[in-house]
């Protein structure tokens, strides 16, 4: 038996001999690689962010992106080796590559969701950037390796607080469309949580949301970004998230508690008049480019809810 065979065998024991010891080991050898990850690519990546900021080097971006997929692959080698017992159904395209550019939208249940995008992107899609809050870049190391990576973050402000100042919102277009603009010319996945917010029962009964399973979409950052990437991009693809025993809080993934999930990877296909309206800038300034975009967006959050029906009933 290999070692890494060994490894996967030892905490399949503890989790079915021991549960609460197996529970505790997997969640200390996520934490521990995690802190320990953290540790080490700190300094290379406040360094080689720096120089990238300082010199627009290409070599930096490079290596920043390198060290960053090591980071990510190590975390998503914890979960293959120390979370045994997953019944995990993945579906994705067989035609994805590292090399090509995508804008993902997906719905939000949980922190889990963006781990679990990171997790079925490696060897698959380029590094996965996603909308963020602006606050995360005071966390160490993840925040300015957010920055760095030209992940888009965007504040938070209330619509009181807009209303008063609407430069406010300009700051978060103009933010938005620096980041995109860092993105062209190289391979990107650029993800969307269309709902804006993690998806909970209240959430939904203030909106009266008319799905199932899904909080209303929102159109503002998708149609900037078509827009400032809209000639670079390979495809649009709609990623869909179950997790069957319900929404899971962050620290259930290291510890092994997520046994059974449903991921859906498709691609969707813009109209041509809606594209050439939003790559014309006309979302911005006209009512039926906004109308279609909603439309179509209905369109896909109605198939979506169904496929998570569809998805949920193939765990019973």
């Amino acid at each position: 038996m290999s070692f890494i065979k060994k490894i996967d065998s030892l905490y399949e024991k503890l989790h079915d001999k021991l549960p609460a010891v197996g529970k505790t080991a997997s969640f200390l050898t996520g934490t521990s690689v995690l802190t320990a990850n953290s540790a080490m690519v700190g300094l290379p990546i406040w360094t080689l962010g720096a120089a990238k900021v300082l010199t627009g080097a290409k070599a930096a971006d490079d290596a920043l992106i390198a060290i960053t997929k090591y980071w990510i692959n190590s975390n998503n080698a914890v979960i293959d080796h120390a979370l045994p017992h997953k019944d995990w159904r993945i579906n994705l395209p067989d035609d994805l590559s590292e090399d090509k550019q995508y804008l993902l939208v997906s719905n939000h249940q949980s922190w889990v969701d963006t781990s679990i995008v990171q997790y079925i992107s490696q060897d698959t899609l380029p590094l996965t950037r996603f909308f963020t809050k602006f606050n995360l870049i005071y966390i160490p190391v993840i925040g300015q390796a957010f920055y760095f990576l030209d992940f888009p973050m965007m504040k938070r402000f209330s619509a009181k607080a807009m209303a008063k100042n609407p430069e406010l919102k300009k700051q978060n277009l103009l933010e938005a469309k620096r980041a995109c603009r860092q993105l062209k010319n190289k391979p990107f996945a650029l993800l969307n949580y269309l709902e804006g917010t993690r998806f909970t029962k209240e959430k939904h009964d203030q909106q009266k949301s008319p799905y199932q399973h899904l909080l209303k979409p929102r159109a503002g950052g998708l149609s900037l970004a078509i827009n400032a990437l809209g000639n670079e991009l390979d495809s649009i693809l709609d990623v869909t998230i179950v997790y069957p025993d319900g929404a899971p809080d962050y620290d259930d993934l290291w510890k092994g508690n997520i046994r059974r999930l449903g991921v859906d990877v498709t691609r969707l296909k813009i109209p041509d008049e809606l594209f050439s309206a939003i790559m014309d800038g006309g979302y911005d300034r006209d009512e039926t480019t906004k109308k279609m975009m909603f439309d179509w967006l209905e369109d896909i959050w109605q198939q979506k809810d169904a496929r998570m029906t569809k998805m949920l009933s193939e765990f019973e």
